[in-house]
């Protein structure tokens, strides 16, 4: 028995077809759970020769190409140059989900150099996601109104499918804002700083999530240098149409833009937002999230992030592990087994799908 199996209620003798589940509803399968962690304890560690040379070369091409869309004449070349920079610093900035998942032990130095070399030039700064993102991975809270990272999207009105992935286009003028702006007022004025660490200093979706202040005095100072160095970042660019005019600044808020949105088209189909809210356990939170095992998943879903459902069952589990992960559990688990619920096809049956959902729910 897998958990979409239901029980058909009789009615004047004859049976009636069982309603799929809520996933509030669906228990866990612990034959899943115990294969997926049994068969990947080989393969859980992280390899710093995949990660620094996969980090590495993307920011320092996607960099390269973002001066060559900068400085080029032609506006197919710079066009071209514009779409690899796009393409290498999405791949670069996703770092930022590992890098919340890693052991502070493993990959010594991998924070800070990220952080120095993507996190910071971007705007994006680990702390972001860090203390945050784990929210998400918490079986008492995921898909509830505490989750930064969970909306209804499937239960919602058809209309906040494209607010929500076009709202995305703004965060590189957010960015500088709350980098560039509110965090130095925010060292004369405690109210503009509480606003600004509370509401804008989280990567999360759901507009009700109040971040809490740093824990310890590790995470202070950790999350201290980053704000420092993002914020002194930010005022450097704000002066650059001064001196450089506006060309380079533009293009690079072009390109920033241009990944925000992709990554928001990526993050609308990484679940199926169907949760209303209940606690679910973790197959309901691997049901509800997305596998599309496919190649061309690989570019609009990088670093792993293709396999996103078998993440939610192996959190831990480094980016490039979870394609041998999927395939030993697939192979295991079979074609009729609850594992295969999580995957689909690709990006356009996935957006079609939570569309349908929402279309009864206009207005």
């Amino acid at each position: 028995m897998t958990a979409f199996d239901t029980i058909e209620p009789a009615g004047n003798g004859k049976a009636q077809a069982a309603m799929p589940p809520k996933k509030s509803e669906i228990p866990d399968d612990m034959d899943m759970l115990r294969t997926a962690a049994e068969l990947t304890r080989d393969i859980s560690t992280a390899r710093p020769e995949i990660y620094w040379p996969d980090m590495l070369v993307s920011a320092t091409v996607g960099y390269a190409t973002l001066a060559g869309a900068i400085l080029a004449e032609s506006t197919w070349v710079a066009l071209t140059f514009a779409f690899i920079s796009f393409v290498a610093l999405y791949r670069a900035l996703l770092f930022i989900h590992e890098i919340t998942h890693l052991h502070r032990n493993a990959l010594p130095g991998f924070r800070t150099a990220w952080n120095l070399l993507v996190g910071i030039p971007m705007l994006t700064p680990s702390l972001m996601y860090e203390q945050v993102h784990t929210i998400h991975h918490s079986r008492m809270r995921y898909g509830t109104p505490e989750d930064p990272e969970y909306l209804p999207l499937a239960l919602m009105k058809p209309w906040s499918l494209p607010v929500f992935v076009l709202i995305a286009l703004l965060a590189p003028i957010g960015l500088l804002i709350r980098w560039g702006v509110l965090a130095p007022i925010g060292l004369l004025i405690p109210a503009v700083r509480k606003f600004a660490w509370e509401r804008l200093s989280s990567l999360s979706i759901n507009p009700d999530f109040r971040r809490r202040p740093p824990e310890t005095e590790e995470q202070r100072r950790w999350f201290a240098w980053q704000q420092v160095g993002a914020s002194i970042w930010a005022m450097f660019l704000l002066t650059t149409p001064f001196w450089l005019g506006w060309k380079p600044l533009l293009v690079a808020m072009a390109i920033a833009s241009t990944v925000a949105v992709f990554n928001q088209l990526r993050t609308l189909v990484a679940h199926l937002w169907e949760n209303d809210g209940e606690r679910m356990t973790v197959t309901a939170q691997y049901l509800d999230s997305v596998n599309v095992p496919n190649i061309v998943a690989g570019f609009w879903a990088p670093v792993g992030l293709r396999y996103h459902a078998t993440h939610h069952l192996l959190p831990s589990l480094p980016y490039h592990s979870l394609h041998e992960a999927h395939k030993r559990i697939s192979a295991k688990l079979g074609v009729e087994s609850t594992y295969q619920g999580a995957i689909h096809a690709g990006m356009i049956p996935l957006v079609g799908k939570i569309a349908r959902s929402t279309m009864g729910r206009r207005g």
